[in-house]
């Protein structure tokens, strides 16, 4: 069974800035750089964390993963898993399917 999306912590820090807010950068970024096709591969969840330091965790497919690196940003990878968690919401792009 592949793992097929990257748990990526932030940090109440992170959070602070919207601009580490998939949901409000990404489409932003998408619509600059000429890619706003790749929102149909794109599949973000995200839930609330439990410290300071993962006070959000999201849960990014490989394409997510990649543009937000080239977004400049530095994510942190806490671990790996075939789906998002249940109690994870859509945040961005489309909806998980096998």
């Amino acid at each position: 069974m592949a793992l097929n999306y990257s748990v990526v912590a932030q940090s109440v820090e992170e959070m602070r800035d919207t601009g580490n807010s998939p949901s409000i950068s990404m489409w932003e970024y998408l619509q600059a750089t000429g890619q706003e096709d790749l929102l149909r591969t794109i599949s973000i969840y995200g839930e609330s964390g439990k410290t300071r330091e993962q006070a959000r965790t999201y849960y990014m497919n490989s394409e997510a993963l990649r543009i937000w690196q080239a977004m400049g940003k530095a994510p942190t990878i806490v671990g790996e898993m075939h789906r998002p968690a249940r109690t994870a919401a859509m945040v961005f792009g489309v909806p998980y399917s096998q």
